[in-house]
C-alpha cells in the first residue's frame, strides 16, 4: 500500500560552509531514505531550507562587516549548489526568511497563546551600556556554572550540553567587545513546556518500537531527571520574525530562532504546495493521520525535535488552522520518527570551522566523485556512535569495496557481454537455467526484502552493507562459473552465466541507487532503460 511520507531534514545555519559531518549527519540519510521510498512508489515530500535567523547568522555578518541579508543569501546559494552537486534531492529547499514562514510561525505563536501555553515574564539579561542594547545568547560568553567550561554561551554550554540561566554565568563578557555588562530586566514570552510534559512523555513512549535508543533514551532521561521547563521564545534582536503582538515594547523583539526554525517543517510543505499549484496538498502530510514524518537531525538537536517541537504542535492543536487559514480543522500530526545521527569527527578530532579543521563539502566535490563521497559517508555513518573521517580509509573503502566489488563487477560483465554477444543480453530460455543460476537469482530477489527492511528501519549503514554482500555473492558466482574461460568451449553455459549475472546486476543497481545514484543512473542507461530511475529532475 502506498504511504505518504514527509522527510524533514535539519535546517543548516547561514553562518558557515557545510562539511562532511553535516552531510552524513542529516542531509545524506534523509536523501537515501527519500530515494528509497520514491523507488517503492510511496508519495514522498523531502524538504528543508536555510536557517536564516538567530545570533549565529548576525554574528557572522558582524564578523564579515556585511548586511545580514546579504550574508544569509550568500550561504543559502552555496548550500543549494552543494546539494545539487552531491545529489540531495529536495522537493523544496527554502529559507526561514520568507513571507510564508513568517505567517506560519506567527500563526503557531497565536495558537499557543490562545490555548494558554504562553505567558509573559521579566527576566535578567546581560545589557551593554556602551552599546545601549541587550546582548542575546551567543553575544555573551563566560564560565559555565555547572561544568566550569570557560567559553560557555549565556544560554547553553557546548561542553556539558546543559541549557543555562544567563544570570548565573560566571565572569560574563561580550563577544563583540562592548565593554562591561550588567544585568537588566527584559520581558519575554515563554512556552510553558511543563504543562505539556505529560503529553510529550506519552508521545515518546508511543514511539518506543521504532525510535533509536540513543534518541528515545536521552529524551526520556532528560524529562525524568529535569522535567520540561518553560523556555523563552522571544529575543531582543532586530533580525528575525516579528512578535505578533501589537504593543510598542515588542517592536524591538523577534521570535527565538529555536522556536521558529522547527516550524519550517510545517511552513516548507505549505510553500511547496503553493509553488506547485496544489495549495491544499500540504495537508496530506500534516493533517492526514496515516502520514509518517521522519526528522533527520544531528544529536545536538534531539531535545528540540523530540520534546519542544511535539510540545509546540500539541499545544497549538487545531487552533493553528484558525489563525493560519481562518478555519477549524483536525490537529497537526506528530513526528513518526526522529532518526538522529551522532557526530562525525575528522581524524580523531572534533570538526571545527573556526580552526578550519573540516572536510568542506563543496571543496571535496572539486576533487572527488559525488558517489565516492556518498559511499564513504554512508559506510561510515555515525548512526549509533560517533564516527571518524579518515583519508586513508576513504581511499581504501572506495578502491577495495565500491570499485573492486561493485564497479568491477558491473564493468567486466557488461564489457564481456558487449564483446561476445554484441551488446545484447544473451538469449537464454529461463527454463534451462541451472541450480546455481536459480540460487543466485533467488538470493538477489530476497535481498530486496532484506535491504528494504533495513532501510525501512532507517539503518542505512547496514542496508548498504547488505547490498555490498549481495554484490560479493555475484562475484563469487562468477569466479565459480568462470564464463571468461567457458565461452571458448561452452558458449551456451557461458551465456547462462552472463544472463544470470546481468539480471543480478540489474537488480543490484536498484538497491545501490539510493546510496550512489549517479553511477546507478548511468548503469541504468547502459542497460537500455529510457525512463530514469528517479525521474528527469534527478538525472545528472
Amino acid at each position: 500500500m502506498t504511504e505518504t511520507i514527509l522527510v524533514a531534514v535539519a535546517w543548516p545555519y547561514a553562518n558557515a560552509e557545510i562539511h562532511v559531518g553535516n552531510i552524513t549527519g542529516s542531509h545524506l540519510p534523509g536523501d537515501i531514505f527519500a530515494r528509497y521510498n520514491r523507488l517503492k512508489g510511496n508519495r514522498v515530500l523531502m524538504i528543508t531550507g536555510t536557517d536564516s535567523h538567530g545570533t549565529p547568522v548576525t554574528m557572522s555578518a558582524d564578523k564579515l562587516g556585511k548586511p545580514v541579508e546579504e550574508v544569509y543569501k550568500s550561504f543559502h546559494e552555496g548550500f543549494i549548489e552543494l546539494f545539487q552537486q552531491i545529489g540531495i534531492t529536495y522537493d523544496l529547499y527554502t529559507t526561514t526568511h520568507s513571507d510564508n514562514h513568517f505567517k506560519v510561525s506567527q500563526a503557531m505563536f497565536l495558537a499557543l497563546q490562545k490555548n494558554g501555553f504562553l505567558y509573559r515574564e521579566f527576566s535578567k539579561q546581560w545589557y551593554s551600556p556602551s552599546a545601549s542594547k541587550f546582548l542575546p545568547d551567543r553575544y555573551v560568553e563566560g564560565t559555565c556554572y555547572i561544568c566550569g567550561y570557560e567559553s560557555a554561551r549565556s544560554d547553553q554550554c557546548d561542553r556539558c550540553g546543559n541549557v543555562l540561566e544567563p544570570e548565573k554565568l560566571i565572569n560574563p563578557r561580550a563577544t563583540t567587545g562592548d565593554g562591561a555588562l550588567e544585568l537588566r530586566d527584559t520581558e519575554h514570552f515563554y512556552l510553558d513546556l511543563s504543562k505539556l510534559e505529560p503529553k510529550v512523555k506519552e508521545f515518546l513512549q508511543s514511539r518506543s518500537e521504532h525510535m533509536r535508543d540513543t534518541v528515545l533514551g536521552e529524551s526520556l532521561r532528560k524529562i525524568e531527571s529535569e522535567g520540561l521547563k518553560a523556555r523563552s521564545i522571544t529575543r531582543d534582536l532586530d533580525w528575525g520574525i516579528p512578535v505578533p503582538v501589537d504593543e510598542p515594547q515588542w517592536k524591538t523583539k523577534v521570535l527565538y530562532v529555536w522556536f521558529e526554525a522547527v516550524i519550517g517543517y510545517l511552513s516548507a510543505p505549505i510553500e511547496w504546495a503553493q509553488l506547485s499549484d496544489q495549495k491544499e496538498a500540504w495537508r496530506d502530510w500534516w493533517i492526514n493521520p496515516a502520514a509518517k514524518q521522519f526528522h533527520f537531525i544531528g544529536k545536538d538537536n534531539i531535545f528540540f525535535h523530540t520534546s519542544q517541537w511535539p510540545a509546540e504542535l500539541m499545544g497549538a492543536g487545531s487552533a493553528f488552522m484558525e489563525f493560519f487559514a481562518g478555519e477549524q480543522n483536525a490537529p497537526l500530526i506528530l513526528p513518526f520518527d526522529v532518526p538522529a545521527n551522532q557526530f562525525m569527527n575528522l581524524e580523531g578530532q572534533k570538526i571545527s570551522g573556526s580552526r578550519n579543521w573540516a572536510v568542506w563539502g563543496r571543496d571535496a566535490l572539486t576533487r572527488y566523485d559525488p558517489d565516492a563521497i556518498r559511499y564513504y559517508l554512508t559506510a561510515n555513518m555515525p548512526e549509533a556512535k560517533d564516527s571518524d573521517w579518515d583519508w586513508a580509509e576513504f581511499v581504501a573503502r572506495n578502491n577495495n569495496e565500491l570499485v573492486a566489488t561493485w564497479g568491477n563487477l558491473a564493468n567486466r560483465v557488461l564489457s564481456f557481454c558487449y564483446k561476445h554477444w554484441e551488446g545484447v543480453v544473451p538469449n537464454v530460455d529461463v527454463n534451462t537455467l541451472r541450480p546455481a543460476d536459480l540460487e543466485l537469482l533467488a538470493t538477489i530477489e530476497a535481498g530486496f526484502n532484506t535491504v528494504g527492511a533495513e532501510l525501512d528501519a532507517v539503518r542505512l549503514r547496514s542496508a548498504l552493507g547488505e547490498t555490498m554482500k549481495l554484490a560479493t555473492a555475484v562475484n563469487q558466482y562468477l569466479d565459480t562459473n568462470a564464463p571468461w574461460s567457458a565461452v571458448k568451449t561452452d558458449k551456451d553455459g557461458a551465456a547462462k552465466t552472463i544472463y544470470t549475472a546481468l539480471k543480478a546486476i540489474d537488480s543490484l543497481k536498484v538497491m545501490f541507487a539510493p546510496f550512489i545514484p549517479f553511477t546507478s543512473e548511468r548503469l541504468h542507461g547502459f542497460f537500455g532503460y529510457e525512463t530514469p530511475l528517479f525521474g528527469e529532475q534527478y538525472t545528472e
